[in-house]
């Protein structure tokens, strides 16, 4: 008994030591999901009672920074950014905001490579809460069947709009995609800017960050680099 004692407590130890506090954290990018960090009760309460807890909290934070909530320019923000975080920037965070994808036979038996390339979207660093923006490029190859264009846009969008990392965001669009298409075949790159690099922190206004995904056939180099021609041109 008493040697499980000391076993357990020297791996809790270990793990103590393994654990980075926020301050160890700092400015580096980590993520430690696949899957968006929410808690078990994230749904209860509905739109507007959470547009009006971020109202009330805003506006503390607003006062808090010496602001005057009087003035006329000021007076709506709290309302405004708690709109914006539930009905736009963070939408993506409810399931019930997934674009709906229809699927079709694939009648012309295309199965050659298909690229989106270009997607504009606009993210947010879930470690500073500010813009992260850029191009994604995904592609698939189909097995039996298509999707509309347009909703492989409203895929890149749906994941975008939540706190992200942009690691995270890459693999989520990519899963996504080989289970609405049912294939392992998809790719997807993404080429983004971060506010969190630009605009604090190191301020460096130049540098970009590339993430991509590989499946399937796309794991194979001479398809990888058929993809990558693509996008480059």
């Amino acid at each position: 008994m008493k040697q499980n004692e000391t076993l357990l407590n020297t791996l809790l130890l270990e793990q103590d030591r393994l654990l980075l506090s926020d301050e160890e954290i700092g400015d580096e990018h980590i993520s430690t999901s696949v899957e968006t960090p929410l808690r078990s009760d994230a749904f209860d309460l509905s739109d507007e009672e959470k547009m009006r807890k971020i109202e009330y909290h805003f506006r503390e934070i607003m006062e808090t920074l010496g602001l005057d909530l009087s003035d006329d320019s000021l007076k709506g923000t709290p309302k405004r950014v708690a709109k914006m975080y539930i009905q736009e920037i963070f939408s993506g965070l409810d399931p019930k905001n997934k674009p709906r994808i229809a699927l079709f036979a694939n009648k012309y038996q295309y199965n050659e490579m298909l690229v989106e390339k270009n997607i504009s979207f606009y993210s947010n660093c879930e470690h500073h809460f500010v813009p992260i923006f850029g191009k994604a490029h995904v592609a698939y190859i189909a097995n039996g069947k298509v999707v509309g264009l347009s909703k492989l846009n409203r895929i890149v969008q749906y994941f975008a709009k939540r706190p992200q990392v942009q690691e995270r965001l890459t693999m989520q669009i990519a899963r996504e995609l080989q289970q609405m298409l049912g294939t392992d075949d998809v790719a997807v790159l993404i080429d983004a800017k971060h506010l969190c690099v630009a605009s604090r922190g190191v301020k460096d206004e130049t540098s970009s960050t590339v993430t991509s995904f590989y499946g399937g056939k796309f794991q194979e180099d001479a398809t990888r680099q058929a993809f990558l021609q693509y996008i480059a041109q």
